[in-house]
């Protein structure tokens, strides 16, 4: 019911994906998310957080796809 997703890329740490995600114009939270149990669990450093509401329009998501692929391209 809570459009939040958490994610990772491989090879890339979530502070660095976010910051160069800003650079594109997309604003996402990075790090433990108040979870630092459930991170340490899983392994991970820190995630990506992107949230949703009901006014974020279907552009704004091709957006984001769009900027998170440049950006996967540019850290390969």
């Amino acid at each position: 019911k809570v459009p939040v997703v958490s994610f990772l890329v491989d090879g890339a740490h979530a502070h660095d994906l976010a910051t160069l995600l800003d650079h594109e114009g997309i604003a996402l939270r990075s790090g433990h998310h108040c979870a630092h149990p459930l991170m340490r669990f899983l392994g991970v450093p820190a995630t990506l957080r992107a949230s949703l509401a009901f006014y974020n329009t279907h552009a704004e998501i091709e957006q984001f796809v769009a900027a998170l692929t440049r950006v996967r391209r540019l850290l390969a």
